[in-house]
């Protein structure tokens, strides 16, 4: 999409310039162009918001996956925590195990001793010991004796064995739940290599949606100028189609008035814009002068404030001046004070030249175009047609 609407920029351009230096390049077919590339520069709009609507959706697909890869490498850490603390259990363990299993083969090795003492010293016999007894009461407590150690010699090695067998026992345990640690730690950093892959495949779609944008308007702003420009050659040609017509009206009124008209409005120039365009002065100024030649012939109307409806003299001057964003008073006495004085021989083009109780728009050579009179409407005259009281700048 964003390939083919470069194209029609291209060609547009490339139309554009072809018609730019050709006297056939009317305003209507200027016109219908800055259409067309209005058109194209909506399109490329719709084309980056919508861009920018998916974008921001893999955005929060993005936000999303960071915060489940956070909860993993938590998870993960502390799993590691606990496999740590098992294998430090397990080894607690296999360390008890051996001293329980070195304490087994001690009281084995203590009780083999005292029965080979008890039972096997010298010749003497179990059955002896017990005959050598001075009395049936001396043998009796002397089996009790016997009988009582090796009680308690089998009691403490029984109990030592089912020490090394619990101790065992809790190191396969161990063991085991160490192994469902590790399986589980397994798991995580599978599903965090998982994870991190489409992280990253999902920050290389945002960032390709970046590029898109970013070349999308770049293409927009070259539409914008383009329509920048456009329409200047517009207003240019409208500008000159406007003196054109004043010029024309201008001779008119000339031939038809009488010698105080004539006086009035002096000798009219036969190309208002060519005189603005050679008068010396701002780019800007001469814009506004040659966008004011545009309204010659329309009636003055007391009080008004409309171009072409119809204005008195300082309602056309802040009528002008507002369609180029500028600000000035309504009434021509204040507009007297606005902007900055400047001498009558260093007028330029959009410059105020003010009377008493008017006012009027210098476009250069001597001559103003402003709101005369009810007779004679907007028009053009000699500047010096009556006494100049103040002449201001404004831009």
């Amino acid at each position: 999409m964003y390939k083919k609407t470069l194209c029609v920029f291209i060609a547009l351009v490339i139309s554009l310039m072809w018609a730019l230096p050709s006297d056939a390049a009317t305003i209507e077919e200027l016109k219908k162009q800055m259409a067309e590339t209005q058109a194209q520069l909506n399109a490329l709009n719709g084309e980056a918001s919508g861009l920018k609507g998916q974008k921001d959706a893999i955005d929060e697909e993005i936000s999303e996956l960071d915060g489940n890869l956070m909860d993993l490498m938590s998870s993960i850490s502390l799993l590691e925590e606990e496999i740590e603390q098992k294998k430090e259990e397990i080894r607690q363990a296999e360390e008890d195990l051996q001293a329980a299993e070195e304490e087994e083969a001690r009281q084995y090795d203590a009780m083999k001793k005292r029965i080979k003492f008890m039972y096997e010293k010298g010749d003497v016999t179990y059955a002896q010991l017990l005959f050598e007894a001075r009395s049936f009461s001396d043998m009796m407590n002397k089996a009790d004796y016997i009988e009582k150690i090796y009680e308690y010699d089998r009691k403490m090695l029984d109990e030592y064995q089912a020490a090394v067998e619990r101790v065992k026992e809790l190191r396969e345990v161990l063991e085991g739940e160490k192994q469902d640690l590790e399986e589980q730690e397994e798991g995580l950093k599978e599903e965090k290599a998982e994870l991190e892959v489409l992280l990253d495949e999902k920050k290389a779609e945002s960032k390709n949606f970046d590029v898109q944008i970013a070349q999308i308007r770049q293409s927009a702003a070259q539409y914008s100028a383009l329509i920048k420009q456009q329409n200047a050659q517009i207003k240019q040609l409208e500008a000159e189609e406007a003196a054109r017509r004043a010029a024309e009206e201008a001779k008119k009124k000339q031939s038809s008035s009488s010698s105080s008209t004539t006086k009035s409005s002096g000798v009219a120039p036969a190309n208002a814009i060519a005189m603005i365009n050679s008068a010396n002065g701002s780019a800007k100024g001469k814009e506004i002068a040659a966008y004011a030649c545009k309204f010659i012939g329309n009636p003055y109307v007391p009080g008004g404030t409309s171009l072409t409806n119809g204005a008195d003299c300082s309602g056309f001057t802040q009528a002008v001046y507002r369609d180029f964003g500028i600000s000035i008073p309504r009434n021509s006495t204040s507009q007297r004070s606005c902007g900055t004085g400047v001498s009558y021989a260093d007028a330029q083009p959009g410059d105020l030249i003010c009377y008493s109780g008017h006012v009027g728009m210098y476009i250069g050579n001597g001559y103003i175009v402003h709101a005369s009179t009810q007779k004679t409407g907007i028009k053009i005259t000699q500047a010096t047609y009556r006494e100049i009281l103040a002449v201001r700048r404004v831009l």
